[in-house]
């Protein structure tokens, strides 16, 4: 009976070990999740309410990204903007693989000339192809209070979420249209801010203006739950993956409220979609048929 037991206690253990080596949700502190990428001297840390703030100030800006990479996961960060004059200002939360040809899947908030509303603009590459650009205005001032921000990556789709309301969907059609869809290259999770004056604001008709710096957005509650990759070794993220809560019916497909949540922000709220401009794409790009709700 006892070496019953005891057998019974190495499986255990073992299966415990193997399901970790897949799911992680990783709750450490900052520093020991965080790497710094640049200019850790416009980067502060409260580990007391988890929050990060970053700074642009003419010498630099600020970036971060996670010690470890991801194959598949639900990612999402609280965010509060740089509030009044942010003409030229970009604070980024987003996946990327890195490399020449990377996989990256964003979020990007272009800043304004005070009093007009941000554009969130997000956008997928694969294999180093980026040119699926959607824009749209936030129904809220994200300057005003925390927002959730959340990726969520799995083997059917990737879901971008505001609010736990879905702003864009991209299905994966890769078995179809090879080069459509990430699927192999782990990535980081990332945060940064930086100036982008040539093209942010109205094209970048509208500079950065250094006379409101130091602009500061913060980051708080950054929240993985996802399959780790170590040592390179994506398979276990590709093993029983259905037994993954990112890869549950709800972030799976969308139902019809989410569909409705969906459809509520293109309508509404959209001001570039990539899929619609005839001018850089005569020909509209195959994804947008299977990505439309």
């Amino acid at each position: 009976m006892e070496s019953q037991s005891l057998l019974a206690g190495l499986l255990f253990a073992l299966f415990a070990i193997t399901c970790s080596a897949q799911v992680n949700r990783d709750q450490r502190s900052f520093y020991e999740r965080f790497q710094i990428n640049w200019a850790g001297e416009n980067i502060w840390n409260n580990e007391w309410n988890k929050e990060v703030q970053m700074q642009l100030v003419p010498s630099s800006g600020a970036s971060i990204a996670s010690f470890n990479s991801y194959l598949y996961g639900h990612f999402s960060a609280r965010l509060k903007l740089v509030p009044g004059e942010s003409s030229g200002v970009v604070t980024a939360f987003y996946l990327t693989s890195y490399g020449p040809n990377w996989d990256e899947i964003d979020f990007e908030f272009l800043g304004n000339e005070t009093g007009q509303p941000y554009v969130l603009h997000t956008n997928l590459f694969v294999n180093g192809n980026g040119t699926k650009e959607q824009r749209i205005f936030l129904w809220f001032d994200p300057t005003f209070d925390f927002h959730t921000y959340a990726v969520v990556w799995n083997h059917q789709q990737i879901l971008w979420l505001v609010d736990d309301i879905p702003i864009r969907v991209h299905k994966n059609r890769e078995a179809w249209h090879p080069n459509s869809y990430p699927h192999f290259r782990p990535m980081v999770v990332a945060a940064s801010i930086f100036e982008a004056s040539t093209w942010a604001t109205r094209g970048g008709r509208v500079p950065i203006k250094w006379e409101y710096a130091p602009f500061k957005a913060t980051f708080s509650n950054f929240t993985f739950d996802a399959c780790t990759v170590w040592n390179k070794d994506t398979a276990p993220c590709h093993t029983e993956y259905w037994k993954n809560p990112w890869e549950y019916w709800k972030y799976a497909t969308l139902d019809w409220a989410k569909a409705g949540q969906l459809n509520w922000v293109k309508n509404s709220y959209t001001v570039y979609d990539y899929c619609t401009d005839r001018v850089r794409f005569p020909v509209e790009p195959i994804e947008c048929s299977y990505n439309a709700v």
